[in-house]
């Protein structure tokens, strides 16, 4: 049991609520238990006052789409001396597994954690991690993250398919207060379609929620679509799965998920660069959250999501870095800036700031322990400097030209690799 405090700044800001001037929260035992100005705190509460002056304190981001298991990545490159210079979306892909055939199971405990300290370090308190080694589960469950771990299942063969899904669901018993679980068939051209039903039942049976890789490049599309293209004639010989090649589907992949009901209202539907008018209805009226990586999808070359096209339709949408082996941090901030300079005619400072908070909260399903700054939740928050305006700036300028100075994740200030 540790005592109450009060943390108070010159602003607290949450998401689609206007902003309280010298604001603060009351903290007791990791969770907050009262919100509003650091005066009516102060008269309420006798609790020692932690002030941040010409600060702002804000919700601890969501980061709905992950794989921290290769945040060593770029040192991975220079190290197994795999010519690495993908010319497109395939040929990356292919690369990125030259590069792990060449690491053994000890390489990948230290990415993790150097992932997981970049995420806390840049404040984001939550994840939906894409988890392709069970064995590591203990790792994150050590951590000070929150959010879902979704086990990755992946294969053509049946038997490499039962032994990838038994293991996920195995691993995706083991939850905490913190972290629940999932499912990731990581996508339409890793996962063979006879598997589908079998996913939509586990998925449904345990209610885990699925985080999908879908319509990511031009390539998939043409894969889905007629089983051409350079998934087909590049990546499928190299793995040795020719023999796994399908009839054309023509159709999406999004309708192809459709088909096999992997769409519903607890799916992250992650990517979605090459989507049409008709794909995203259905993800609309199946309640789809999608998840927008932008920086990564430069990184490959694969072209911008139709960020007006699921504004429009009112998709919610939550935000991600994806990994360092398609982008040059974890940093949310990095992501939020990025993005508005990428759809400056389409999004906001709010929709980025509800992306990273509340909506990437409501895309995991933990709304109820973060998200947001409120009585009752979890006291993940970040406080955060160096906004010209100082006290007075605009949530503009604070997505802008913030700087993170101070995490606190369960009401612990977060220090490196230690809590204090």
């Amino acid at each position: 049991m540790s005592a109450p405090s009060i943390y108070a700044a010159s602003r607290l800001i949450n998401p689609d609520v206007p902003p309280v001037d010298g604001g603060g929260l009351l903290v007791h035992n990791g969770t907050i238990v009262a919100t509003g100005s650091v005066e009516e705190l102060r008269r309420a509460h006798s609790a020692p006052v932690v002030e941040f002056p010409g600060c702002s304190i804000l919700p601890g981001f969501v980061n709905a789409h992950t794989h921290l298991e290769l945040t060593h990545f770029p040192a991975w490159k220079l190290r197994t001396n795999v010519a690495y210079n993908p010319r497109h979306f395939t040929d990356w892909i292919i690369q990125l597994i030259k590069i792990k055939r060449g690491l053994t199971a000890a390489d990948y405990p230290s990415s993790l954690c150097e992932g997981i300290r970049l995420c806390l370090e840049s404040g984001t308190t939550a994840v939906a991690e894409i988890v392709t080694y069970p064995d590591l589960t203990a790792l994150y469950h050590e951590s000070l993250l929150s959010g879902r771990l979704y086990f990755e299942m992946l294969g053509q063969e049946r038997s490499h398919f039962n032994v990838t899904s038994r293991a996920a669901l195995a691993a995706a018993h083991t939850i905490s207060d913190r972290l629940v679980t999932g499912l990731s068939p990581h996508s339409l051209y890793t996962v063979a379609e006879q598997h589908l039903s079998v996913i939509r039942e586990m998925s449904s049976l345990h209610n885990l929620p699925l985080s999908i890789h879908v319509s990511e490049s031009s390539a998939e599309t043409d894969f889905i679509f007629d089983s051409s293209g350079q998934l087909a004639t590049e990546f499928y010989p190299f793995v040795d799965w020719e023999r796994f090649l399908t009839a054309p589907h023509r159709c999406s992949s999004t309708q192809l998920l459709e088909r096999h009901g992997l769409l519903t209202s607890s799916t992250l539907a992650v990517h979605c660069v090459h989507v049409s008018l008709s794909d995203a209805r259905i993800l609309k009226d199946r309640g789809v959250h999608v998840v927008l990586c932008p920086r990564s999808n430069t990184c490959l070359d694969v072209g911008s999501a139709p960020v007006a096209l699921f504004k429009k339709l009112g998709i919610p949408l939550a935000l991600g870095t994806d990994s360092l082996a398609s982008n040059d941090s974890l940093s949310l901030w990095d992501e939020i800036r990025f993005a508005l300079g990428c759809f400056p005619n389409d999004l906001c400072a709010e929709d980025v700031f509800r992306m990273v908070t509340s909506s990437g909260a409501a895309a995991l399903g933990i709304s109820a322990a973060c998200g947001t700054l409120e009585v009752g939740k979890r006291a993940d928050f970040q406080v955060v400097s160096g906004c010209s305006g100082g006290a007075e700036a605009s949530l503009d300028r604070i997505l802008l030209e913030g700087s993170v100075q101070e995490v606190f994740v369960g009401g612990v200030r977060y220090i490196g690799t230690e809590k204090s």
